[in-house]
């Protein structure tokens, strides 16, 4: 087995607590006894090893990671968490609702030269063939549940405990989605980090109030949802412009859907904003540098986060700065349209485009393009092909034809967004040439978004 990797490394938990963790720990120039108190407290998980196995080959020295936000309703060991706090307080329904479902991935790849961070989210509807689960096309966020729920029949027998049968059967999910997003990107992930519903909860209520900036206004009513009916709705009210967001609006904000132009892909913007504001309001208010108030962000993350058993938080303290000050640029990985299989809505994509787009970015060499060789379940593109992008244009992935009966809430925008006019946002990117699932969000500031 390949000795573990040494580079910069960041991550955030439910797509934010280990940028958190990372970037300040980096920044504060903690000594070592004071990361060893951190680090014997992580969750660690031996997920990597089973991923690194059929994992596409390293080009250079930069690091990956994966950011997995685990939408579970579920305690570490199994249990329901709390009903008054779940149901009632985040109004994110029962603990039936979202099961394993990772439904926000987001990769941070991490130059060996310490420049600009790159950051692209992965829809989690894209219809995608899964490798470590059942190896069938289901939409990524599945990879993680469908591996899970295997492993814990395969385990049931063995007279574990129901905690360690929850611990060893997440791990099947964590190592196939791992596996799942490696292949769908042709790069190998290096570390991750996972935290869920709570954690993210946790981790927002240690820095609340946080600052956002919407281009309009939201009002996202809900809709009472059970096991079989959808519901949805965050309750989340909020004027066009900047607004002060505690720990509970914090969560509705990065888990509205509903009532947005672009429904799921709207919501991937609204997860890089959040990091961004985040870790600003972090540098501005001196958080970075206080170890008293960093240690209290520190026993969040001891609770919340799983991390790959490889990752030495000291070997990456070096990309600090870069984190801290706003050098890093968020992106969207572009759908050709959407399809209704199975009765779900599902994003279908272009497998070798969305590789070409990945090595480009990452500033590898990009082979040339070749017939599309889609799996053979993979369904067609749904968008016209007057609308056909070519990875030569940087745009907006135009609209797709939608059955009337579909109960998504977006589609992938028919022009460019209008530009930001947030502190750090970028609304054309530093990559002019590809096309991206709306505008690009930068780090350093606070990013209007829809």
């Amino acid at each position: 087995m390949a000795e573990p990797r040494t580079g910069p490394l960041t991550v955030a938990g439910r797509v934010l607590a280990g940028t958190l963790s990372v970037a300040v720990l980096g920044a504060s120039g903690l000594v070592w006894y004071e990361y060893r108190q951190l680090d014997s407290g992580m969750v660690k998980s031996g997920a990597l090893a089973e991923a690194r196995k059929n994992a596409p080959p390293h080009l250079d020295q930069s690091v990956n990671l994966l950011l997995i936000g685990l939408d579970s309703r579920k305690d570490m060991d199994g249990n329901d968490l709390p009903k008054e706090f779940v149901e009632e307080e985040l109004h994110a329904g029962s603990s039936e609702i979202g099961g394993y479902n990772t439904n926000a991935l987001i990769v941070l790849h991490i130059p060996a030269n310490g420049g600009k961070v790159t950051a692209l989210s992965v829809p989690r509807d894209d219809y995608v063939q899964t490798v470590g689960a059942d190896g069938k096309m289901h939409k990524i966020k599945e990879a993680y549940g469908i591996a899970k729920g295997a492993a814990e029949q395969k385990l049931s027998g063995k007279g574990l405990s129901k905690p360690e049968l929850e611990r060893q059967s997440r791990e099947a999910g964590r190592a196939a989605t791992l596996q799942t997003v490696q292949s769908f990107l042709d790069i190998p992930i290096d570390h991750f980090a996972e935290v869920n519903l709570i954690g993210f909860y946790d981790i927002a209520k240690a820095v609340e109030p946080i600052q956002v900036c919407l281009n309009n206004p939201v009002d996202d009513p809900i809709v009472a949802r059970t096991a079989t009916r959808e519901g949805g709705g965050t309750g989340l009210r909020l004027p066009a412009g900047v607004s002060s967001l505690d720990a509970r609006q914090a969560l509705s904000f990065v888990r509205q859907r509903h009532h947005l132009k672009n429904g799921d892909l709207d919501r991937t913007h609204r997860q890089q904003a959040f990091i961004s504001s985040v870790v600003y309001k972090l540098k501005q208010d001196g958080v970075v540098g206080d170890l008293g108030r960093l240690q209290r962000l520190f026993d969040v993350v001891k609770k919340d986060v799983v991390i790959d058993d490889r990752w030495n938080v000291l070997d990456f303290a070096q990309q600090a700065p870069n984190l801290t000050g706003g050098n890093v640029e968020f992106n969207t990985l572009p759908i050709t349209g959407f399809k209704n299989i199975g009765g779900q809505e599902v994003n279908t994509v272009d497998p070798g485009q969305i590789k070409r787009i990945v090595k480009q970015l990452f500033g590898h060499e990009v082979p040339p393009e070749a017939a599309p060789s889609a799996p053979a379940e993979q369904v067609a593109p749904v968008v016209p092909a007057a609308f056909a992008v070519p990875v030569a244009t940087r745009t907006t992935t135009p609209a797709a034809p939608r059955s009337t009966h579909s109960p998504r809430t977006g589609s992938p925008s028919a022009s460019p967004e209008a530009p930001s006019t947030g502190r750090g946002a970028d609304p054309t990117g530093p990559a002019p040439d590809l096309p991206m699932q709306g505008p690009a969000v930068r780090a350093g500031g606070i990013p209007c978004v829809d």
